[in-house]
């Protein structure tokens, strides 16, 4: 399975900062992750206004790192 790993920090207290997981559906690759996943991410964003992200990146995840 392939996630969107979102590294986002506290617009409020920037030195706290959390890894947050977006699965996608088992089916994409990395590369088809990359194109993909700027949507994804300012939904995140529009849904977690207190977060500010930082970086983010696709990679391989379990279903238990999610």
């Amino acid at each position: 399975m392939i996630a969107i790993v979102l590294s986002a920090c506290l617009i409020s207290d920037p030195s706290v900062c959390r890894d947050h997981k977006i699965p996608l559906a088992s089916g994409p690759s990395a590369a088809r992750c990359m194109m993909t996943a700027p949507p994804h991410i300012a939904e995140w964003s529009e849904k977690h206004p207190q977060w500010r992200i930082v970086r983010w990146q696709c990679r391989t995840a379990s279903l238990q790192d999610i």
